[in-house]
């Protein structure tokens, strides 16, 4: 009897931990990365979430708590829950954590979307080529998703999406993308986002492209620039400049 007592224990602990371990499961991942021409990136991030009957409330519960953090969450559904493009020497910063609430899957499942959006530094590199003309290429160790042998790979159940600058021009791309579908000239210029599906190998990656920028756009550029060195002051500077134009005009003028 003590032998059978001692195996139906042994039981119930496997299957208890076993449900504790299945009352969260991350089915879908889809990773969007819409590149800035300053070479940052805006990443959001969609964590498709089954939840079984016994975990409903206790998710309910720590979606209405606040000032739950990403490690909070992490601690609660697992290490499947973080950011895929990262930057190790500058981190990410506007993060956001969005719990969504509960619905019933096609399965008749409850789920749930989690939604992560944050922005990250140095995602890619410029260079100014020519008069208003730079070359960009994508910074391949940002990524943070499932390492095998041969280097990073999409995990499974992980859609990745980059979307591009306005008017960019692309130059070179390794692996072909599955989406768009371009089977006889292989170009993909006149694309604006590109779309790579699981298990894709990611250790090579290479995504070049160019942009040209407008006179007006550089005018633009050159007064945020201004402004972001100096804040307020530049537009003081501004005006003292556009003050002394005017004077000098109207002196020419009464000459």
């Amino acid at each position: 009897m003590l032998k059978y007592g001692l195996l139906l224990a042994i039981l119930v602990i496997f299957a208890g931990t076993h449900l504790a371990a299945a009352s969260y499961q991350i089915t879908h991942i889809d990773t969007q990365v819409a590149l800035n021409s300053n070479t940052s990136a805006s990443v959001k991030e969609v964590f498709n979430l089954v939840i079984t009957n016994l975990s409903v409330s206790q998710y309910s519960s720590d979606r209405d708590a606040l000032n739950l953090t990403l490690a909070n969450w992490q601690s609660i559904i697992g290490p499947s829950l973080t950011q895929h493009i990262i930057n190790t020497k500058t981190g990410v910063y506007n993060f956001r954590l969005l719990p969504g609430p509960l619905y019933t899957s096609i399965t008749g499942q409850s789920a749930a979307y989690i939604i992560i959006t944050y922005d990250v530094n140095n995602v890619t590199s410029v260079t100014e080529t020519a008069p208003r003309t730079f070359a960009y290429s994508f910074n391949r160790t940002v990524f943070n998703f499932q390492n095998e042998q041969s280097g990073q790979v999409l995990t499974p159940n992980t859609n990745l999406t980059i979307v591009l600058p306005q008017g960019a021009q692309i130059t070179s791309l390794y692996p072909v993308p599955d989406s768009p579908i371009i089977l006889a000239s292989g170009n993909y210029t006149n694309s604006t986002s590109l779309s790579w599906y699981y298990q894709e190998p990611l250790s090579k990656f290479t995504l070049d492209y160019t942009t040209h920028q407008g006179l007006q756009e550089e005018v633009l550029s050159f007064f945020t620039g201004i402004y972001n060195f100096f804040g307020f002051f530049s537009y003081m500077i501004i005006a003292a400049v556009v003050l002394l134009f005017i004077l000098y005009t109207y002196l020419k003028a009464e000459r």
